[in-house]
């Protein structure tokens, strides 16, 4: 039936439009509507196609009437709904909207210690390289001065340099009490109301854990002998469950966090502590690398990896010493190290290297960014636009903020 010409497809589609109308009132049709019909068979008749099929029906050597009718009628049929299926196809793809970018909803933040370009060179760390792969990244953004955790942390979570959020010692203090400073978690709640879970490694961080009932937060570090990537991850795939129960187990967030961050120190540790080029060091790069590969499992098992953005940056660059305590030279303090900072996942430009100058401050405004979220604030953490396959597309509004 490909072979039926345009004048009787085009007959067709306006026959279904008369008979449509033929079936809402009720078997009626006026004059004029009898009278297209009537040319409309006539032009069927003509088509060359059902002519030479008509003649091949007359060759047969069944000579009864009705025989032959229920034959013309079965091809008429068959032209029409055949006819039919080729106009609804034409027309679908024709009219079929092209298919929506999707947008991210939740987004995960890796951050690793003594992490550098070099670290994938040994092959220990095929996650995090498939994430570069797949994303954009620069190998040159800058930390803060001083080169320490917690100072470094701080800014990443508050979107300013250390001499605007004032933590500049690297010990968790009590009687300093928590930042000021607003976070990248309080901005999360306050511009679209989404919840953070933040999983630190380090007991240092507990300076940052503010408690507010859009964040949970869970502790582990070497004060533990048994926290490792693998601990911490277990402690992910708890809450992760519980999350998902529907009762919360007395968490703050019932449910999924909008922002995961896992923090994962050990290569920074280790290669301090027994060398950069160590298979200790190695060893902590493919530890690290499968808890990131396992974190990700869990998304893909929940069917939420096509919603998902993921980042990953360091808080120190490979073969940094972190000087965790004690006192620190002028120059020391005055070095701003140069990190990796790496965007993957939904609405990321894969395989893209990213030009602009990029600061581990603008990781929350990117972030923000990423869930379709923007600020008006004063803090200087500014979203790194160029690696958003998109323009910015506000996100909808939570019914909690209506």
């Amino acid at each position: 039936m490909h072979g039926l010409g345009a004048r009787s497809a085009g007959a067709f589609r306006i026959a279904s439009i008369l008979f449509a109308r033929y079936e809402r009132r009720g078997s009626r049709l006026a004059f004029t509507e009898n009278s297209v019909l009537r040319y409309l068979l006539f032009a069927f008749l003509h088509d060359p196609v059902v002519r030479q099929l008509m003649s091949d029906i007359r060759t047969f050597s069944v000579t009864a009437a009705p025989f032959r009718i229920a034959l013309f009628l079965g091809a008429t049929l068959l032209f029409f709904v055949t006819s039919s299926m080729a106009v609804a196809a034409r027309a679908g793809t024709a009219d079929a909207p092209p298919t929506p970018e999707a947008t991210t909803e939740h987004v995960v933040l890796f951050v690793l210690e003594g992490f550098g370009q070099e670290s994938l060179k040994s092959g220990a760390m095929p996650v995090l390289s498939s994430l570069v792969k797949g994303g954009s990244v620069t190998w040159s953004a800058t930390a803060v001065a001083p080169a320490r955790r917690l100072p470094t942390m701080a800014s990443l979570v508050t979107g300013m340099p250390v001499a605007k959020h004032g933590i500049t010692w690297n010990v968790f203090e009590f009687s300093r009490g928590y930042p000021r400073a607003p976070t990248v978690f309080d901005y999360l709640d306050l511009s679209g109301g989404r919840d953070s879970a933040i999983f630190y490694m380090d007991e240092s961080l507990y300076q940052l854990a503010k408690p507010e009932p859009y964040t949970d937060y869970q502790m582990c570090g070497p004060l533990r002998a048994e926290c490792s990537p693998d601990r911490l991850v277990g402690y992910v795939r708890d809450y992760f469950k519980k999350a998902t129960s529907g009762s919360g187990y007395g968490h703050a967030i019932p449910s999924l966090p909008h922002l995961l961050v896992v923090h994962l120190p050990a290569p920074g540790r280790v290669g301090e502590a027994q060398g950069w080029k160590s298979v200790a060091y190695k060893d902590a790069l493919k530890a690290v690398d499968k808890a990131m590969g396992t974190v990700l499992d869990l998304y893909r098992e929940l069917g939420l990896m096509k919603r998902t953005t993921v980042f990953a940056t360091s808080l120190s660059a490979f073969g940094e010493t972190q000087f965790s305590s004690g006192e620190m030279s002028a120059d020391q303090t005055a070095a701003v190290p140069v990190v990796p900072w790496i965007a993957s996942g939904v609405g990321i430009k894969a395989g893209y290297a990213i030009r602009q100058p990029v600061s581990i401050i603008d990781t929350g405004a990117t972030v923000m960014r990423a869930l379709g979220l923007t600020t008006y604030t004063e803090w200087e953490s500014h979203p790194v636009e160029e690696i958003f396959k998109t323009a910015f597309t506000a996100a909808p509004v939570s019914p909690l903020l209506q």
